[in-house]
Protein backbone atom coordinates (compact mmCIF):
# COMPACT_ATOMS: atom_id res chain seq x y z
CA UNK A 1 0.00 0.00 0.00
CA UNK A 2 1.30 3.43 -0.83
CA UNK A 3 1.16 6.16 1.59
CA UNK A 4 -0.78 9.40 0.84
CA UNK A 5 -1.11 12.62 2.81
CA UNK A 6 -3.04 15.79 2.75
CA UNK A 7 -2.24 19.67 2.02
CA UNK A 8 -1.68 20.33 5.41
CA UNK A 9 0.13 16.97 6.36
CA UNK A 10 3.17 18.09 3.83
CA UNK A 11 3.48 20.71 5.47
CA UNK A 12 3.45 19.81 8.87
CA UNK A 13 6.17 17.35 7.20
CA UNK A 14 8.22 20.23 5.43
CA UNK A 15 8.08 21.96 8.67
CA UNK A 16 9.39 19.07 10.85
CA UNK A 17 12.30 18.85 8.08
CA UNK A 18 13.39 22.36 8.29
CA UNK A 19 12.92 22.23 11.93
CA UNK A 20 15.36 19.49 12.07
CA UNK A 21 18.44 21.98 10.71
CA UNK A 22 17.56 21.36 6.79
CA UNK A 23 16.78 24.69 5.51
CA UNK A 24 14.07 25.73 2.91
CA UNK A 25 16.48 26.58 0.06
CA UNK A 26 18.17 23.01 0.61
CA UNK A 27 14.98 21.41 0.16
CA UNK A 28 14.31 23.80 -3.03
CA UNK A 29 17.57 22.40 -4.01
CA UNK A 30 17.32 18.87 -3.53
CA UNK A 31 13.84 18.92 -5.65
CA UNK A 32 15.78 20.87 -8.44
CA UNK A 33 18.10 18.01 -8.70
CA UNK A 34 15.42 15.51 -8.92
CA UNK A 35 13.69 17.52 -11.90
CA UNK A 36 16.69 17.85 -13.53
CA UNK A 37 17.50 13.73 -13.52
CA UNK A 38 13.39 13.58 -14.59
CA UNK A 39 14.49 15.74 -17.45
CA UNK A 40 17.96 14.57 -18.48
CA UNK A 41 16.46 11.14 -18.56
CA UNK A 42 13.05 11.45 -20.07
CA UNK A 43 13.76 14.05 -22.56
CA UNK A 44 17.74 13.39 -22.91
CA UNK A 45 17.72 15.44 -26.43
CA UNK A 46 16.25 18.68 -24.22
CA UNK A 47 18.14 21.89 -24.80
CA UNK A 48 15.41 24.64 -24.02
CA UNK A 49 13.41 25.18 -20.32
CA UNK A 50 10.77 27.54 -20.23
CA UNK A 51 10.10 27.84 -16.05
CA UNK A 52 7.14 29.14 -15.06
CA UNK A 53 7.18 31.01 -11.58
CA UNK A 54 4.07 31.80 -9.84
CA UNK A 55 4.56 33.99 -5.99
CA UNK A 56 5.44 30.85 -3.36
CA UNK A 57 7.32 28.28 -2.44
CA UNK A 58 7.25 26.17 -5.55
CA UNK A 59 8.45 29.17 -7.27
CA UNK A 60 11.63 28.48 -5.76
CA UNK A 61 11.74 25.08 -6.82
CA UNK A 62 11.48 26.45 -10.47
CA UNK A 63 14.18 29.28 -10.05
CA UNK A 64 16.44 26.49 -8.68
CA UNK A 65 15.51 24.40 -11.81
CA UNK A 66 16.29 27.16 -13.76
CA UNK A 67 19.40 27.58 -12.01
CA UNK A 68 20.81 24.35 -12.17
CA UNK A 69 19.80 23.70 -16.24
CA UNK A 70 21.63 26.83 -16.82
CA UNK A 71 24.93 25.29 -15.63
CA UNK A 72 24.73 22.25 -17.50
CA UNK A 73 24.62 25.17 -20.11
CA UNK A 74 20.56 24.60 -21.74
CA UNK A 75 19.33 28.04 -22.62
CA UNK A 76 16.11 28.86 -20.35
CA UNK A 77 14.15 31.43 -19.64
CA UNK A 78 12.39 32.23 -16.64
CA UNK A 79 8.61 33.73 -17.35
CA UNK A 80 7.51 35.05 -14.09
CA UNK A 81 4.02 35.88 -12.34
CA UNK A 82 5.09 37.88 -9.56
CA UNK A 83 8.59 39.75 -9.12
CA UNK A 84 11.11 38.10 -8.05
CA UNK A 85 11.66 41.03 -5.51
CA UNK A 86 8.35 40.37 -4.06
CA UNK A 87 9.11 36.94 -3.52
CA UNK A 88 9.27 35.81 0.63
CA UNK A 89 11.71 33.94 2.45
CA UNK A 90 13.37 30.59 0.57
CA UNK A 91 11.67 31.28 -2.59
CA UNK A 92 13.53 34.73 -2.82
CA UNK A 93 16.45 33.23 -1.69
CA UNK A 94 16.16 30.98 -4.68
CA UNK A 95 15.69 34.13 -6.97
CA UNK A 96 18.40 35.90 -6.14
CA UNK A 97 20.39 32.34 -6.26
CA UNK A 98 19.12 31.95 -10.20
CA UNK A 99 20.06 35.56 -10.95
CA UNK A 100 23.40 35.66 -9.50
CA UNK A 101 23.89 32.80 -11.67
CA UNK A 102 22.91 35.05 -14.69
CA UNK A 103 19.41 33.13 -15.45
CA UNK A 104 17.01 35.34 -17.67
CA UNK A 105 14.08 36.16 -16.18
CA UNK A 106 10.89 38.25 -17.41
CA UNK A 107 6.75 38.84 -16.54
CA UNK A 108 4.79 36.47 -18.23
CA UNK A 109 3.33 38.17 -21.39
CA UNK A 110 1.94 35.53 -23.70
CA UNK A 111 3.40 37.35 -26.81
CA UNK A 112 6.45 37.21 -25.66
CA UNK A 113 6.55 33.89 -24.71
CA UNK A 114 5.26 32.83 -27.86
CA UNK A 115 7.72 34.07 -29.65
CA UNK A 116 10.45 32.54 -27.37
CA UNK A 117 8.78 29.51 -27.86
CA UNK A 118 8.68 29.48 -31.59
CA UNK A 119 12.07 30.56 -32.26
CA UNK A 120 13.42 27.63 -30.18
CA UNK A 121 12.72 23.57 -31.21
CA UNK A 122 9.76 22.39 -29.48
CA UNK A 123 11.06 18.86 -29.41
CA UNK A 124 13.72 19.89 -27.95
CA UNK A 125 11.92 22.48 -25.41
CA UNK A 126 10.54 21.28 -22.03
CA UNK A 127 7.71 23.74 -20.11
CA UNK A 128 8.10 23.76 -16.08
CA UNK A 129 5.05 24.73 -14.37
CA UNK A 130 5.74 25.76 -10.64
CA UNK A 131 2.89 28.48 -10.77
CA UNK A 132 1.15 26.74 -7.89
CA UNK A 133 1.93 24.40 -5.12
CA UNK A 134 -0.20 23.05 -2.73
CA UNK A 135 -1.50 26.26 -1.20
CA UNK A 136 -3.68 26.29 -4.32
CA UNK A 137 -7.49 25.92 -4.74
CA UNK A 138 -10.22 27.30 -6.30
CA UNK A 139 -10.74 29.00 -9.37
CA UNK A 140 -7.65 30.44 -11.14
CA UNK A 141 -6.83 34.22 -11.16
CA UNK A 142 -6.79 35.93 -14.38
CA UNK A 143 -3.11 36.34 -15.02
CA UNK A 144 -2.20 32.61 -13.97
CA UNK A 145 -5.16 31.36 -15.93
CA UNK A 146 -3.58 32.93 -19.26
CA UNK A 147 -0.38 31.33 -18.48
CA UNK A 148 -1.84 27.78 -18.04
CA UNK A 149 -3.75 28.35 -21.29
CA UNK A 150 -0.43 29.30 -23.05
CA UNK A 151 1.43 26.25 -21.75
CA UNK A 152 -1.30 23.96 -22.71
CA UNK A 153 -1.64 25.35 -26.09
CA UNK A 154 2.34 24.64 -26.45
CA UNK A 155 3.09 21.71 -28.16
CA UNK A 156 5.79 20.68 -25.91
CA UNK A 157 6.72 18.13 -23.33
CA UNK A 158 5.34 19.62 -19.66
CA UNK A 159 6.97 18.53 -16.30
CA UNK A 160 4.28 20.02 -13.35
CA UNK A 161 6.81 19.88 -10.36
CA UNK A 162 4.71 18.68 -7.16
CA UNK A 163 1.39 19.60 -9.03
CA UNK A 164 -0.45 20.31 -12.07
CA UNK A 165 -1.20 24.25 -11.28
CA UNK A 166 -5.10 24.10 -10.87
CA UNK A 167 -5.68 20.93 -9.01
CA UNK A 168 -5.80 20.62 -6.04
CA UNK A 169 -3.66 18.99 -3.93
CA UNK A 170 -6.35 17.41 -1.32
CA UNK A 171 -9.37 16.81 -3.57
CA UNK A 172 -8.00 16.27 -6.87
CA UNK A 173 -10.59 18.66 -8.00
CA UNK A 174 -9.88 21.26 -10.81
CA UNK A 175 -12.38 24.55 -11.06
CA UNK A 176 -12.38 25.34 -14.18
CA UNK A 177 -8.88 24.56 -15.48
CA UNK A 178 -5.56 23.27 -14.85
CA UNK A 179 -2.19 22.65 -16.84
CA UNK A 180 -1.91 19.29 -18.68
CA UNK A 181 1.41 17.39 -17.57
CA UNK A 182 3.03 14.91 -19.35
CA UNK A 183 4.65 14.00 -16.06
CA UNK A 184 4.34 15.15 -12.57
CA UNK A 185 6.97 14.62 -10.01
CA UNK A 186 5.02 14.81 -6.76
CA UNK A 187 8.04 15.95 -4.00
CA UNK A 188 8.40 15.38 -0.12
CA UNK A 189 5.46 13.01 0.20
CA UNK A 190 2.52 11.83 -2.34
CA UNK A 191 -0.59 13.91 -2.35
CA UNK A 192 -3.69 12.37 -1.94
CA UNK A 193 -5.95 14.45 -4.65
CA UNK A 194 -3.53 13.73 -7.65
CA UNK A 195 -4.82 10.07 -7.06
CA UNK A 196 -8.54 10.48 -7.55
CA UNK A 197 -11.33 12.98 -9.23
CA UNK A 198 -10.13 15.41 -11.67
CA UNK A 199 -6.41 14.93 -11.31
CA UNK A 200 -5.91 12.01 -13.26
CA UNK A 201 -6.70 13.77 -16.55
CA UNK A 202 -3.72 16.41 -15.81
CA UNK A 203 -1.25 15.10 -13.67
CA UNK A 204 0.57 12.66 -16.86
CA UNK A 205 2.68 9.81 -15.61
CA UNK A 206 3.36 10.15 -11.81
CA UNK A 207 6.32 10.18 -10.12
CA UNK A 208 7.99 10.83 -6.79
CA UNK A 209 10.85 12.19 -4.78
CA UNK A 210 10.95 12.17 -0.93
CA UNK A 211 14.28 14.01 -1.23
CA UNK A 212 15.36 12.07 2.03
CA UNK A 213 12.52 13.25 4.12
CA UNK A 214 10.42 10.63 6.09
CA UNK A 215 6.36 11.18 6.19
CA UNK A 216 3.79 10.99 9.09
CA UNK A 217 0.79 8.52 9.39
CA UNK A 218 -0.95 9.13 6.08
CA UNK A 219 -4.32 10.36 5.53
CA UNK A 220 -4.83 7.88 2.67
CA UNK A 221 -3.22 4.62 1.29
CA UNK A 222 -3.13 3.65 -3.04
CA UNK A 223 -4.13 -0.16 -3.22
CA UNK A 224 -3.19 -1.94 -6.19
CA UNK A 225 -3.85 -5.12 -7.81
CA UNK A 226 -0.20 -6.58 -5.67
CA UNK A 227 -3.17 -7.08 -3.17
CA UNK A 228 -4.47 -9.97 -5.14
CA UNK A 229 -1.46 -11.69 -3.84
CA UNK A 230 -2.77 -13.22 -1.03
CA UNK A 231 -3.70 -17.06 0.43
CA UNK A 232 -6.72 -15.76 1.50
CA UNK A 233 -7.69 -16.21 -2.52
CA UNK A 234 -6.22 -19.42 -2.87
CA UNK A 235 -8.49 -22.88 -2.42
CA UNK A 236 -7.40 -25.65 -0.34
CA UNK A 237 -7.37 -29.00 -2.51
CA UNK A 238 -10.50 -30.17 -0.70
CA UNK A 239 -12.46 -26.85 -1.43
CA UNK A 240 -16.00 -27.55 -1.62
CA UNK A 241 -18.51 -24.56 -3.19
CA UNK A 242 -19.66 -23.91 0.48
CA UNK A 243 -16.52 -22.86 1.25
CA UNK A 244 -16.62 -19.79 -1.13
CA UNK A 245 -20.31 -18.91 -0.50
CA UNK A 246 -23.94 -18.83 -2.05
CA UNK A 247 -24.13 -14.88 -3.45
CA UNK A 248 -27.86 -14.16 -4.26
CA UNK A 249 -28.33 -11.12 -6.91
CA UNK A 250 -31.91 -9.18 -6.47
CA UNK A 251 -32.68 -6.87 -9.47
CA UNK A 252 -33.91 -6.38 -12.90
CA UNK A 253 -36.76 -4.90 -13.45
CA UNK A 254 -38.31 -4.88 -16.92
CA UNK A 255 -35.64 -3.43 -19.24
CA UNK A 256 -33.13 -3.44 -16.72
CA UNK A 257 -32.05 -7.28 -17.00
CA UNK A 258 -28.92 -6.85 -18.45
CA UNK A 259 -27.59 -5.56 -15.32
CA UNK A 260 -28.55 -8.10 -12.75
CA UNK A 261 -27.43 -10.76 -15.26
CA UNK A 262 -23.80 -9.48 -15.49
CA UNK A 263 -23.91 -9.21 -11.51
CA UNK A 264 -24.38 -12.69 -11.18
CA UNK A 265 -22.11 -14.22 -13.85
CA UNK A 266 -19.39 -11.67 -12.23
CA UNK A 267 -19.99 -12.78 -9.34
CA UNK A 268 -19.96 -16.80 -10.50
CA UNK A 269 -16.34 -15.53 -12.68
CA UNK A 270 -15.33 -13.72 -9.21
CA UNK A 271 -15.69 -17.54 -7.51
CA UNK A 272 -18.68 -17.46 -5.78
CA UNK A 273 -19.71 -21.17 -4.96
CA UNK A 274 -23.09 -20.71 -5.74
CA UNK A 275 -24.63 -18.11 -7.64
CA UNK A 276 -28.71 -17.30 -7.68
CA UNK A 277 -30.63 -14.05 -8.80
CA UNK A 278 -34.01 -13.08 -8.00
CA UNK A 279 -35.44 -10.83 -11.42
CA UNK A 280 -38.40 -10.67 -13.42
CA UNK A 281 -40.18 -13.74 -14.94
CA UNK A 282 -39.24 -12.65 -17.88
CA UNK A 283 -35.57 -12.45 -17.47
CA UNK A 284 -35.07 -15.87 -16.24
CA UNK A 285 -34.81 -17.61 -20.14
CA UNK A 286 -32.14 -15.22 -20.88
CA UNK A 287 -30.27 -15.67 -17.52
CA UNK A 288 -30.27 -19.62 -18.23
CA UNK A 289 -29.06 -18.81 -21.32
CA UNK A 290 -26.23 -17.17 -20.85
CA UNK A 291 -24.57 -18.64 -17.91
CA UNK A 292 -26.57 -22.23 -17.05
CA UNK A 293 -24.63 -22.07 -13.60
CA UNK A 294 -26.63 -19.24 -12.09
CA UNK A 295 -29.73 -20.33 -10.73
CA UNK A 296 -32.95 -18.28 -11.32
CA UNK A 297 -36.14 -17.15 -9.73
CA UNK A 298 -39.01 -14.90 -11.06
CA UNK A 299 -41.24 -12.82 -9.22
CA UNK A 300 -43.82 -10.90 -10.75
CA UNK A 301 -47.00 -8.77 -9.58
CA UNK A 302 -50.51 -9.12 -9.32
CA UNK A 303 -53.35 -6.55 -10.00
CA UNK A 304 -52.82 -3.44 -7.81
CA UNK A 305 -48.97 -3.47 -7.95
CA UNK A 306 -48.34 -5.95 -5.31
CA UNK A 307 -45.89 -8.66 -5.59
CA UNK A 308 -47.33 -12.30 -5.69
CA UNK A 309 -46.87 -13.26 -2.09
CA UNK A 310 -47.02 -17.19 -3.17
CA UNK A 311 -44.44 -16.52 -6.03
CA UNK A 312 -42.33 -14.37 -3.36
CA UNK A 313 -42.50 -16.37 -0.77
CA UNK A 314 -40.72 -19.23 -3.14
CA UNK A 315 -38.44 -16.98 -4.46
CA UNK A 316 -37.67 -15.22 -1.08
CA UNK A 317 -36.76 -18.52 0.11
CA UNK A 318 -33.37 -17.76 -1.80
CA UNK A 319 -32.61 -15.43 0.85
CA UNK A 320 -32.55 -18.00 3.90
CA UNK A 321 -29.45 -20.08 2.05
CA UNK A 322 -27.65 -16.98 0.83
CA UNK A 323 -24.41 -15.99 2.74
CA UNK A 324 -24.63 -12.20 0.64
CA UNK A 325 -27.50 -10.71 -0.95
CA UNK A 326 -26.23 -7.98 -3.99
CA UNK A 327 -29.21 -5.49 -3.77
CA UNK A 328 -29.80 -3.02 -6.63
CA UNK A 329 -28.64 -3.82 -10.13
CA UNK A 330 -31.57 -3.13 -12.72
CA UNK A 331 -34.01 -3.23 -9.68
CA UNK A 332 -35.30 -0.26 -10.88
CA UNK A 333 -38.11 2.45 -9.08
CA UNK A 334 -41.45 0.70 -9.82
CA UNK A 335 -43.78 -0.79 -7.55
CA UNK A 336 -42.42 -4.15 -8.12
CA UNK A 337 -38.79 -2.57 -7.36
CA UNK A 338 -39.86 -1.16 -3.83
CA UNK A 339 -41.99 -4.14 -2.51
CA UNK A 340 -38.99 -6.41 -3.29
CA UNK A 341 -36.20 -3.84 -1.89
CA UNK A 342 -37.94 -3.80 1.42
CA UNK A 343 -38.90 -7.42 1.28
CA UNK A 344 -35.74 -8.45 0.85
CA UNK A 345 -33.73 -5.88 3.20
CA UNK A 346 -36.17 -7.17 6.14
CA UNK A 347 -35.38 -10.55 6.00
CA UNK A 348 -31.63 -9.92 5.28
CA UNK A 349 -31.71 -8.08 9.04
CA UNK A 350 -33.39 -10.53 10.77
CA UNK A 351 -31.09 -13.17 9.03
CA UNK A 352 -27.72 -10.99 9.87
CA UNK A 353 -26.96 -11.61 6.20
CA UNK A 354 -24.20 -9.00 4.56
CA UNK A 355 -25.43 -7.11 1.62
CA UNK A 356 -23.60 -5.26 -1.48
CA UNK A 357 -25.88 -1.84 -1.95
CA UNK A 358 -25.86 -0.50 -5.56
CA UNK A 359 -27.70 1.29 -8.13
CA UNK A 360 -31.49 1.39 -8.02
CA UNK A 361 -31.16 0.24 -4.05
CA UNK A 362 -29.55 3.57 -3.20
CA UNK A 363 -31.56 5.83 -5.31
CA UNK A 364 -35.14 4.16 -3.62
CA UNK A 365 -33.28 4.36 -0.64
CA UNK A 366 -32.50 8.17 -1.06
CA UNK A 367 -36.21 8.81 -2.42
CA UNK A 368 -37.39 7.73 0.58
CA UNK A 369 -35.34 9.78 3.09
CA UNK A 370 -34.40 6.32 5.09
CA UNK A 371 -32.94 6.50 8.13
CA UNK A 372 -30.02 3.67 7.59
CA UNK A 373 -30.03 2.85 11.34
CA UNK A 374 -33.86 1.61 11.07
CA UNK A 375 -32.77 -0.57 8.60
CA UNK A 376 -30.09 -2.74 10.56
CA UNK A 377 -27.96 -2.47 14.26
CA UNK A 378 -24.71 -0.73 13.59
CA UNK A 379 -22.15 -3.69 13.88
CA UNK A 380 -24.50 -5.20 10.76
CA UNK A 381 -24.54 -2.32 8.67
CA UNK A 382 -20.55 -2.58 9.03
CA UNK A 383 -20.44 -5.70 7.09
CA UNK A 384 -22.49 -3.83 4.04
CA UNK A 385 -20.78 -2.18 1.07
CA UNK A 386 -22.48 0.59 -0.64
CA UNK A 387 -20.75 1.46 -4.29
CA UNK A 388 -22.80 5.00 -5.64
CA UNK A 389 -21.25 6.61 -8.16
CA UNK A 390 -21.52 10.40 -7.68
CA UNK A 391 -24.75 10.81 -8.98
CA UNK A 392 -26.43 8.23 -6.87
CA UNK A 393 -23.69 9.37 -3.81
CA UNK A 394 -25.56 13.02 -4.36
CA UNK A 395 -29.32 11.70 -4.06
CA UNK A 396 -28.15 9.90 -1.01
CA UNK A 397 -26.82 12.79 0.68
CA UNK A 398 -29.48 14.86 -0.43
CA UNK A 399 -26.99 17.36 -2.67
CA UNK A 400 -25.68 18.58 -6.16
CA UNK A 401 -23.02 16.20 -7.64
CA UNK A 402 -20.68 18.89 -8.48
CA UNK A 403 -20.48 18.86 -4.19
CA UNK A 404 -19.39 15.60 -4.50
CA UNK A 405 -17.25 16.17 -6.92
CA UNK A 406 -15.31 18.97 -5.28
CA UNK A 407 -14.14 17.00 -2.10
CA UNK A 408 -14.89 13.36 -2.78
CA UNK A 409 -12.91 12.44 0.26
CA UNK A 410 -14.95 14.05 2.57
CA UNK A 411 -18.03 12.78 0.46
CA UNK A 412 -16.88 9.31 1.04
CA UNK A 413 -16.32 9.85 5.13
CA UNK A 414 -19.96 11.83 4.98
CA UNK A 415 -21.55 8.80 3.00
CA UNK A 416 -20.03 6.31 5.54
CA UNK A 417 -21.09 8.08 8.83
CA UNK A 418 -24.89 8.28 7.17
CA UNK A 419 -24.81 4.73 6.02
CA UNK A 420 -22.53 2.94 8.80
CA UNK A 421 -21.32 0.73 5.82
CA UNK A 422 -18.17 0.60 3.60
CA UNK A 423 -18.49 2.76 1.09
CA UNK A 424 -17.15 2.54 -2.30
CA UNK A 425 -17.22 6.02 -3.94
CA UNK A 426 -17.02 4.78 -7.58
CA UNK A 427 -14.92 7.01 -10.25
CA UNK A 428 -11.24 7.59 -11.79
CA UNK A 429 -9.48 7.11 -8.22
CA UNK A 430 -12.12 4.98 -6.64
CA UNK A 431 -12.39 5.96 -3.08
CA UNK A 432 -13.15 3.47 0.26
CA UNK A 433 -14.22 4.78 3.42
CA UNK A 434 -14.22 2.30 6.26
CA UNK A 435 -16.42 2.21 9.68
CA UNK A 436 -13.35 2.99 11.78
CA UNK A 437 -13.33 6.27 11.30
CA UNK A 438 -9.19 6.25 11.98
CA UNK A 439 -8.64 4.16 9.71
CA UNK A 440 -6.75 5.90 6.77
CA UNK A 441 -9.03 5.62 3.49
CA UNK A 442 -7.94 3.63 0.34
CA UNK A 443 -7.88 4.95 -3.30
CA UNK A 444 -8.16 1.91 -6.00
CA UNK A 445 -5.02 3.11 -8.56
CA UNK A 446 -6.11 0.45 -11.17
CA UNK A 447 -8.40 0.84 -13.95
CA UNK A 448 -8.85 3.20 -17.11
CA UNK A 449 -10.91 5.54 -19.02
CA UNK A 450 -12.71 2.45 -21.14
CA UNK A 451 -14.55 1.62 -18.16
CA UNK A 452 -16.53 4.62 -18.48
CA UNK A 453 -19.20 2.18 -19.87
CA UNK A 454 -22.58 0.77 -18.84
CA UNK A 455 -22.50 -2.49 -16.73
CA UNK A 456 -19.02 -1.48 -15.11
CA UNK A 457 -20.75 -0.80 -11.30
CA UNK A 458 -22.92 -3.89 -11.92
CA UNK A 459 -19.91 -6.37 -12.50
CA UNK A 460 -17.99 -4.73 -9.51
CA UNK A 461 -21.52 -5.16 -6.96
CA UNK A 462 -21.27 -9.20 -8.37
CA UNK A 463 -16.94 -9.35 -7.57
CA UNK A 464 -17.62 -7.44 -4.26
CA UNK A 465 -20.65 -9.86 -3.17
CA UNK A 466 -18.26 -13.25 -4.21
CA UNK A 467 -15.76 -11.95 -2.43
CA UNK A 468 -17.84 -10.80 1.24
CA UNK A 469 -18.94 -14.12 1.01
CA UNK A 470 -15.67 -15.99 0.34
CA UNK A 471 -14.70 -13.76 3.36
CA UNK A 472 -17.88 -14.98 5.38
CA UNK A 473 -17.28 -18.78 4.39
CA UNK A 474 -13.47 -19.74 3.43
CA UNK A 475 -11.07 -20.61 5.50
CA UNK A 476 -9.21 -17.35 5.47
CA UNK A 477 -11.69 -15.20 6.93
CA UNK A 478 -11.65 -11.88 6.56
CA UNK A 479 -14.61 -8.47 6.80
CA UNK A 480 -16.24 -6.06 4.43
CA UNK A 481 -13.08 -3.62 4.04
CA UNK A 482 -11.34 -6.40 2.57
CA UNK A 483 -13.85 -7.85 0.83
CA UNK A 484 -13.84 -4.34 -0.80
CA UNK A 485 -10.33 -3.51 -1.03
CA UNK A 486 -10.00 -6.84 -3.39
CA UNK A 487 -13.14 -5.85 -5.42
CA UNK A 488 -12.01 -2.66 -6.56
CA UNK A 489 -8.38 -3.75 -7.25
CA UNK A 490 -9.19 -6.70 -9.14
CA UNK A 491 -12.20 -4.96 -10.86
CA UNK A 492 -9.91 -2.28 -12.19
CA UNK A 493 -6.68 -4.81 -13.00
CA UNK A 494 -9.13 -6.90 -14.89
CA UNK A 495 -10.24 -3.70 -17.16
CA UNK A 496 -6.33 -2.53 -17.62
CA UNK A 497 -6.07 -6.50 -18.68
CA UNK A 498 -9.30 -6.26 -21.02
CA UNK A 499 -8.13 -2.76 -22.38
CA UNK A 500 -4.88 -3.76 -23.03
CA UNK A 501 -6.34 -6.14 -25.03
CA UNK A 502 -9.19 -4.58 -26.97
CA UNK A 503 -8.47 -1.11 -26.56
CA UNK A 504 -10.19 1.16 -24.37
CA UNK A 505 -12.68 2.24 -26.56
CA UNK A 506 -15.39 0.13 -27.14
CA UNK A 507 -14.69 -1.59 -23.79
CA UNK A 508 -17.90 -3.80 -22.42
CA UNK A 509 -18.27 -4.83 -18.76
CA UNK A 510 -18.52 -8.10 -19.79
CA UNK A 511 -15.14 -7.95 -21.42
CA UNK A 512 -13.75 -8.15 -17.70
CA UNK A 513 -14.93 -11.92 -17.07
CA UNK A 514 -12.13 -13.72 -18.55
CA UNK A 515 -9.89 -12.01 -16.79
CA UNK A 516 -11.80 -11.97 -13.33
CA UNK A 517 -10.79 -16.07 -11.93
CA UNK A 518 -6.85 -15.96 -12.72
CA UNK A 519 -6.59 -12.50 -10.79
CA UNK A 520 -8.82 -14.18 -8.09
CA UNK A 521 -6.45 -17.09 -7.53
CA UNK A 522 -4.66 -15.58 -5.10
CA UNK A 523 -1.68 -15.20 -6.99
CA UNK A 524 -1.76 -19.23 -8.05
CA UNK A 525 -3.26 -19.51 -11.70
Amino acid sequence: MIPLFAADQVRQIDQQAIHSGITGYALMQRAASAAMRVIIQRWPLARYLMVFCGSGNNAGDGYEIARQAVSLGMDVQVFALCAPEALHGDARVAAQAAAEAGVPCQPFDTEIAQHWFVTRRAQHTVLIDTLLGIGGKGALRPDYARAVDFINRCEASVLAIDLPTGVCAGTGFVDGQAVVADITLSVVARKQGLYTGDAPAFTGELLFDDLGISGGIPSARGIDSRILHTTALARKRTAHKGDSGHVLIVGGDTGFGGAAMMAAEAAARSGAGTVSLITRQAHVTAMLTRCPEVMVRGIEERKGNAIDSDAAESALGLVNRASVIVLGPGLGRSSWSLSLLYAVLERAAKRNIPLVLDADALNLLALQDTDWQTLAPDAQRAQWIVTPHPGEAARLMGCQTIEINKDRFSAARSLQQKTGCVVILKGAGSLLAFPDIDAPMDICLEGNPGMASGGMGDVLSGICGALLALGRCGTVKFDACEAARLAVCAHGEAADLAAASLGQRGLLATDLFRFLPGLLSGGFK
